[in-house]
């Protein structure tokens, strides 16, 4: 008798399941069905249903039922972290960043607070693939990815979170350099040596570095300090000598009968004496 109750739960529970996915299945948005009557699994298969078509708005909107009609189950928290993957998926960045900090304020110690961490470092990164953006976005990508370096550096996240880290840092100085080059491109030579030189002192391991430098050296030239174009000559001499930063600066300060070594003793000079002991880079 148990066997045959059991089987017939079962069957139900395929038959509301049908009736689930099959009332909307070529309507997009068809979210009237009560979905009271049916379990937490049932409505996940839907969520599941629609990601699988690319229908990124009605599933996150299963997902959430189930966090709102199961709050304490098993089900809602897995339902939480598909919803912040969900919305991740249909570039709808902030809804992903709400839902994924949700996940780790409610399940701080769960093995996917690390993926919600890493989703919602996401949600800024990925808004940062042009230099000219917001740079407000990649200073919270940075601290969010950090995050996931510092708490989780033992989760499968951890080295794609260095790896973005890196090109987000490399964004930000991209974004000094791309300033400094309009400033030097009409003559505003001062301004144009402080954006230079925070990528130099503040960005020194990105690969803008040796770029600012030469820039440096034109833009001290242009000025006709010629201690400071030589020691940041010098630097490139020292750290980047295969560059092609380094040959223009060479080429440019030979042309100008000078020489790249360190003189005087301005900001420069003191990060070359640093590079020399191997203090700096």
């Amino acid at each position: 008798m148990i066997g045959i109750r059991a089987g017939a739960r079962s069957i139900g529970a395929v038959l509301l399941l049908t009736v689930l996915v099959s009332c909307g299945a070529g309507r997009e948005g068809d979210r009237s069905v009560n979905l009271e009557a049916f379990t937490p699994e049932q409505i996940f298969q839907r969520g599941e249903f629609e990601l699988a078509r690319d229908r990124t708005k009605d599933a996150a909107y299963y997902f959430s039922e189930i966090e709102r009609l199961y709050p304490y189950s098993s089900w809602a928290q897995q339902a939480l972290i598909m919803q912040a993957f969900t919305f991740h998926q249909g570039k709808d960045y902030e809804n992903s960043r709400g839902a994924a900090q949700r996940f780790i304020d409610f399940y701080p110690t769960d093995e996917d607070a690390a993926y919600a961490q890493y989703l919602l470092a996401l949600s800024y990164y990925d808004q940062i693939d042009e230099v000219g953006r917001d740079q407000g976005l990649t200073f919270q990508a940075l601290q969010a990815l950090r995050t996931v370096i510092e708490v989780y550096p033992d989760s499968e996240y951890a080295n794609s979170a260095i790896l973005k880290f890196d090109l987000a840092f490399d964004h930000l100085a991209g974004k000094e350099m791309e300033i400094g080059r309009y400033y030097l491109r009409f003559g505003h030579y001062s301004s144009a040596i402080n954006r230079f030189r925070v990528v130099v002192e503040d960005f020194q391991t990105t690969s803008n570095t040796p770029e600012a430098l030469h820039r440096l050296v034109e833009a001290y030239l242009s000025l006709g300090l010629t201690a400071e174009a030589q020691t940041a000559g010098a630097i490139l001499g020292h750290n980047y000598r295969s560059t092609e930063w380094y040959e223009d600066s060479y080429k440019l300060l030979t042309a100008n009968g000078l020489k790249m070594k360190d003189r005087g003793n301005n900001w420069l000079s003191q990060i070359y004496r640093q590079s020399v002991k191997g203090q700096w880079l």
